[in-house]
Formats: C-alpha cells, sequence, structure tokens
C-alpha cells in the first residue's frame, strides 16, 4: 500500500492545496469561476443576490408545464356548459360534446358499446386447505373447510364511442362482479342522452 500511483507524474494535482486549514476559500483569480458555470448576466438580475424565481419568494411561475393557467382547467369545445352530465373511464359527456383524449365527438347520434372482458375465478382459498387437512386428522368435520370458496375478478370493461366520423375505446378495470352493470348504467344514460 506504499507504492506510488503507477499512472501519476508523482504531483498532487486536485483537491485543495496541502497544508490550508479546512472551510479556507479556495483561491483563485479573482472574476474567474471557480468551475465552469457560466457568468451571471444583466437577464439574471443582480450578481450575488438570489432573484425571484423558482424556490424563492415574490416569484411569479412563468406559464407551461406544472403550472396551472388562468381560467378554466381543460379547454372546453363551444357550446359546453362546463358540467359533466357522465363519465366512463376517460369519456366524459359535457353539454352537447363527448370529450375523450383523441379529440371533441359530437353528442346527437353518438353509438355507445360495452364489452365485458372480465372473469370471475372461484377457488379454495390457501387457508381453508390446511384447516381441512388439521381439523381432519382430528375429526370428519375438518371436511367442511372444504366447501368455503373465494371469488376473484379479473380484467376490463372495454367502452367504445362512436360519433362524428370519429371513434374512442377505453379500458375500466373490473374490480368485482358488479363492475359490468354499473358501466352499463352509465352507458344506457349517455345512449338516451344522446338520442335527444
Amino acid at each position: 500500500m506504499t507504492e506510488p500511483n503507477p499512472y501519476g507524474d508523482g504531483e498532487y494535482k486536485w483537491g485543495p492545496t496541502p497544508g490550508t486549514p479546512p472551510g479556507t476559500p479556495p483561491t483563485g483569480a479573482p472574476g474567474v469561476p471557480e468551475y465552469d458555470f457560466p457568468s451571471p448576466t444583466l437577464a439574471d438580475g443582480v450578481a450575488g443576490a438570489p432573484t425571484a424565481g423558482y424556490g424563492y419568494p415574490g416569484a411569479t411561475p412563468a406559464p407551461g408545464y406544472g403550472y396551472p393557467q388562468s381560467g378554466a382547467l381543460s379547454p372546453l369545445p363551444p357550446g359546453a356548459n362546463g358540467t359533466p352530465l357522465v363519465s366512463i373511464g376517460d369519456i366524459t359527456v359535457v353539454g352537447d360534446s363527448i370529450i375523450t383524449p383523441s379529440g371533441t365527438l359530437p353528442l346527437r347520434g353518438a353509438v355507445w358499446n360495452a364489452t365485458d372482458m372480465s372473469r370471475t375465478e372461484e377457488k379454495i382459498p390457501t387457508h381453508a386447505i390446511i384447516l381441512a387437512i388439521v381439523f381432519f386428522v382430528f375429526c370428519l368435520l375438518g371436511l367442511l373447510f372444504l366447501l368455503m370458496k373465494e371469488k376473484t375478478t379479473t380484467g376490463f370493461i372495454q367502452v367504445t364511442v362512436t360519433s362524428g366520423g370519429k371513434h374512442h375505446a377505453t379500458m375500466i378495470p373490473a374490480n368485482n362482479a358488479g363492475t359490468f352493470q354499473m358501466v352499463m348504467g352509465q352507458i344506457s344514460y349517455a345512449r338516451s342522452i344522446s338520442a335527444m
């Protein structure tokens, strides 16, 4: 461990100068940045004083990503009064139009469809099998634990809307066996107001 660095030329070239106490500012030429940061300009404000901006009080954030714009949060089509009548996944019916991520569709004459792509499985849970084995040794009543069933629903409900030559589809996760009936209730309401 006392061997010198074979790649170095023996001269110490980085870090603080040997023998300077900790906390001493580096000695460089005045006006030359210690690191390669750009020099502050008049557009940045007074040199040395923090300007109002992100993280400083008195800042007026520039409009853009992450900052809410003044007025409505989302652009509404003309004639929409802003009150959602029904919302199915990412499809929202507002006034006389349907707002989707793929564009705004007219409400009148819209065709709504739903496809159930979910499935419900029924199985005996693991703890029921263990209890049946344990209590079978003691008495035959342990077999009654095998009557325990557990239902799990997985999959999606696909909802499609077509109107004005445009088409949009969304997938709604099925959390339980009644999800399809709930979505069909919303679709029947959307069908009734699109027939007006």
